[in-house]
């Protein structure tokens, strides 16, 4: 009997919107050839790769000609630090970040460091959060890049990426933001926010996956990292994935018309998980108690390994924290960046709702939660018998 999963790990990836596999569908049989091609059917795909930055720049109400296609947010990142820090590197080497990066960012700079530039990592607060006074007090002369996330992947933390911008622009400092678990998700208005650099990944919202792209604000500085084409400015490269693209302009066309909704929808549902739970004996918030993004939840219990919890809780589809660190044994480095103890850090469990979550689903995942966790206390030593 095949068991139906429970899914509530939307920010490792979300399912593929209908609309969007409609669009990609279209294109697949009707548009699928090379844009760099000079002939009808090449200009036909550049025709849809132009419009599909058209409905993301609507998106973010930035103009088209400032996206550059990626194959997601992983690339986008590396692009943009390492692009802006080689580039400028005659001028300074010193670079910010936070602790609580992802490995996307946080592997980025590690090899920066051994390539002779300086690294300041900014320490959060116990919710998370990093504050002006502490980026203000970090910056240098010689400071050319700070890079911090929008939203936190693990904790649903949202920094203030306008406040942190407004201290870099007027000092000549690149700012870079790490926006996979932000656009599409909330509201974003890049052409008057003081961003220089965002990077994106379609699948984060209902995109399909293998499709990112890097906003890259006019006159900002970027030395490409591959090298082979003409394409793209000669910034990034290669084919363009036509169908992928499409993807991508169809998911920005679909948050469009229904992040108000999404987010009012994810607020209740959050709020209905963290009642039905947070009565358990020991259970600890990892996320922000206000202000976070509403479609994460990170809590854990004491006493209680996250693995062990996360078996348990089968075939409810929740996280022990970022996808890309599932199958490491170590405690989330996000976690005890904001104080928590290994013990601590090792109990926690992610979930993370999205556009088709349900409140039914909710209320499986509270008793499965508080099943699992009573289970694993009586099977522990010492527990009372």
């Amino acid at each position: 009997m095949t068991v139906v999963p429970v899914y509530l790990d939307y920010a490792a990836t979300t399912p593929l919107d209908a609309r969007v596999a409609a669009r990609m569908r279209e294109v697949q049989t009707t548009a699928y050839f090379n844009p760099a091609s000079n002939h009808a059917a090449g200009r036909q795909s550049a025709a849809v790769v132009l419009h599909a930055a058209r409905q993301l720049g609507a998106l973010l109400n930035v103009e088209p000609a400032t996206l550059i296609w990626t194959s997601g947010a992983t690339e986008s990142n590396n692009l943009a630090i390492l692009g802006v820090a080689k580039q400028r590197a005659h001028r300074g080497k010193h670079l910010i970040t936070m602790r609580t990066e992802h490995k996307a960012v946080v592997d980025v700079f590690r090899a920066l460091e051994k390539q002779g530039f300086d690294v300041t990592w900014l320490p959060p607060d116990r919710e998370g959060r990093v504050s002006l006074a502490t980026v203000e007090s970090a910056l240098r002369d010689d400071t050319q890049l700070v890079s911090i996330m929008h939203i936190n992947n693990e904790t649903g933390v949202v920094q203030d990426i306008e406040g942190i911008g407004k201290l870099c622009r007027p000092r000549g400092i690149i700012f870079h933001v790490d926006g996979a678990q932000s656009v599409g998700k909330v509201p974003l208005d890049l052409g008057s926010l003081p961003i220089d650099m965002m990077s994106m990944t379609a699948h984060k919202f209902y995109g399909p996956k293998g499709i990112g792209a890097l906003f890259l604000a006019d006159g900002t500085p970027l030395e490409p990292q591959m090298f082979g084409g003409g394409q793209q400015r000669r910034l990034r490269p290669g084919t363009l994935p036509v169908d992928l693209i499409a993807g991508f302009g169809e998911a920005a066309a679909a948050a469009a018309q229904t992040m108000d909704d999404d987010l009012a929808k994810l607020v209740a549902l959050k709020n209905q998980l963290w009642v039905g739970i947070r009565d358990i004996d020991g259970v600890q918030l990892n996320s922000p108690e206000t202000g976070g993004y509403p479609g994460i939840l990170n809590v854990g219990v004491a006493d209680i390994e996250g693995e062990s919890l996360l078996l348990a809780l089968e075939p409810l589809c929740v996280a022990t924290g970022s996808a890309c660190n599932s199958q490491s044994q170590e405690p989330s480095y996000v976690l005890r960046a904001l104080g928590r103890t290994d013990p601590e850090a090792q109990s926690a469990i992610r979930f993370s709702l999205g556009r088709q979550s349900q409140q039914a689903e909710i209320d499986y995942a509270i008793s499965s939660y508080r099943a699992a966790v009573e289970k694993l206390r009586a099977l522990a030593p010492g527990a009372a018998v």
